[in-house]
This record gives structure tokens, C-alpha cells and sequence, in this order.
């Protein structure tokens, strides 16, 4: 899901990376919905909500709406900042640190919600900017890595380009083009991901309060825990390939022998002619 970047990734990659990204940022959204009365995975809303402050002359709530903005674009900003800048070292630190962030801004505000949070304005105020930077690092780091082709926590652009898709699709030389119809089915993809974890959100939240932040945590670990897993799994198997053709020296090799037990090999039969 994260190790592959931008052309190079497959739709097999986009729909697994956007399905589940899709699945904590409709959790996200419906538990700061409930919470804290103000939606947190996009800021179309808010834009006009500064507009409409400006117009009141309410400085100070412009102000605060404005901060907002800004994180959202500043987690954009620094999640591709992190991809361009460590790619060349490390695809997956590179890809995987701004999932790690996000991570760590929903563990904080879980943990706060749960034993600090005395539901005064400026607490709220300040949970709503964490959580608008963790989603506009998880919207950046995805549209960065999919050349743009996924985007997760808002659906507008989804819906739109959906609706375009569907009305070539009323033409039979679109339908039996393979690129658009595996564009269709990524969008279908994060759509229903992003519905189903606004329900789940909903309906568990009552139960889960503050803790639904680690359910979705979880989630966001499974999407780095994924390519960990693939590629030290991987790197493992093919050590111990080298090291069975070659018996070259290798210590997760003696490791998996000490376990496992060194293989028995069949004695090499001879030919009759070399009695």
C-alpha cells in the first residue's frame, strides 16, 4: 500500500490504500461530528464559515477558523514534504511517517478526550486543529503517493468525477476501456469505505466515546503494518533463499535452522559407472 509511488503503483495498491484510509477518515469525521460538533476530515465548510465571520467582523473567531485552514493545509504540505525529500532514501519511512503522525494526533486526542477534556471552548478548539492536521497529512500523503488518483477524506471530488465516469460509461467504447473502469472501482471503493466508517463511527461511538480515536489508530496501523510486513518477510525469505544456494553465511538463515532444524538432504546417488 505504501511502498509502491505514483505510477508505479498498481490498482490493486489504491484500492487497499484507499479503502482503509477512506474507512478512518469517515470515523473520524461523524466522531468530531458528535464530539465536538464540527466536521474535521475536509474544510469546505469552514472556508465558508470564515467568509461569514469576516463579514460579522468576528476577528477572533476568524482567527480561529483561519488556524484551522491553515493545519489542514500545513499536514498536506508536510506529509508531501516528508514523501519528496526522504523518498530516495527510504520509500516506506517516507510514505509511512506521515501515517505515524496522524497516528500520534488521534492517540492525544483520544487520551485527552477521555481523562482531560472538560468541554470548554478552547479545548475544543485546539482537539479540532489537531485532528484537521492529522487528516490533511493523511489527504496529503495519499493523493502524493497515488499521483493524485486517491484522495480520502472528503468525497466531493470523488462524487463529481464518479458522475462523470458513470455518464461515459452510457457509451459502449468507454465501457470497455480497462483504465476507467478500475478508476470507477477505486471511487466506488472509498465511497462505500467512507460511508461504512461514518456509520461505525455513529453507532459505536455511544458505547466508545473517546476511544473510537483508537479504534481508528488501529486501522492506521494496519496500513503500515501491511508493507512491514511484506517487505521484512520478503527481504527474510530471499536471505535464506541466497543462503541455501549459495551457503553464504547469513544470521536470519542460522536463526531459521536453530528453529526449525537444519533440512535432511537425500544423499546424491551414484551411476553404475563410477563404482
Amino acid at each position: 500500500m505504501l511502498r509502491n509511488y505514483s505510477n508505479s503503483r498498481t490498482l490493486g495498491d489504491n484500492i487497499r490504500l484507499g479503502t482503509l484510509t477512506a474507512f478512518t477518515a469517515g470515523t473520524i469525521n461523524i466522531a468530531s461530528l458528535l464530539i465536538f460538533l464540527s466536521f474535521t476530515s475536509n474544510v469546505t465548510g469552514h472556508y465558508a464559515i470564515l467568509a461569514a465571520e469576516i463579514s460579522k467582523g468576528n476577528w477572533t473567531q476568524v482567527g480561529v477558523v483561519g488556524g484551522w485552514i491553515f493545519l489542514f493545509f500545513f499536514g498536506s504540505f508536510l506529509s508531501n514534504f516528508i514523501v519528496i525529500n526522504f523518498n530516495k532514501k527510504s520509500k516506506y519511512f517516507a510514505h509511512s511517517m506521515p501515517i505515524a503522525l496522524e497516528i500520534l494526533c488521534l492517540l492525544f486526542v483520544g487520551i485527552y478526550g477521555q481523562f482531560y477534556y472538560q468541554k470548554t471552548l478552547e479545548e475544543t478548539e485546539y482537539l479540532v486543529a489537531l485532528m484537521l492536521f492529522a487528516t490533511g497529512l493523511q489527504n496529503g500523503l495519499t493523493a502524493s503517493i497515488s499521483n493524485f488518483s486517491v484522495k480520502t477524506t472528503h468525497l466531493t471530488g470523488t462524487t463529481t468525477d464518479l458522475g462523470i465516469l458513470v455518464s461515459m460509461f452510457t457509451q459502449k467504447k468507454y465501457r470497455r476501456n480497462g483504465e476507467l473502469i478500475g478508476r470507477a472501482k477505486l471511487l466506488m471503493s472509498i465511497m462505500l469505505a467512507y460511508v461504512m466508517g461514518a456509520v461505525f463511527s455513529g453507532l459505536t461511538y455511544y458505547y466508545l466515546e473517546f476511544r473510537v480515536f483508537y479504534i481508528i489508530s488501529i486501522c492506521l496501523l494496519i496500513v503500515i503494518g501491511y508493507d512491514a510486513y511484506k517487505i521484512h518477510i520478503r527481504h527474510f525469505n530471499t536471505k535464506y533463499r541466497y543462503n541455501r544456494i549459495y551457503r553464504k553465511p547469513n544470521i536470519f538463515a542460522y536463526l531459521y535452522e536453530k528453529i526449525h532444524g537444519i533440512p535432511k538432504r537425500e544423499k546424491k546417488r551414484k551411476l553404475v559407472f563410477e563404482d
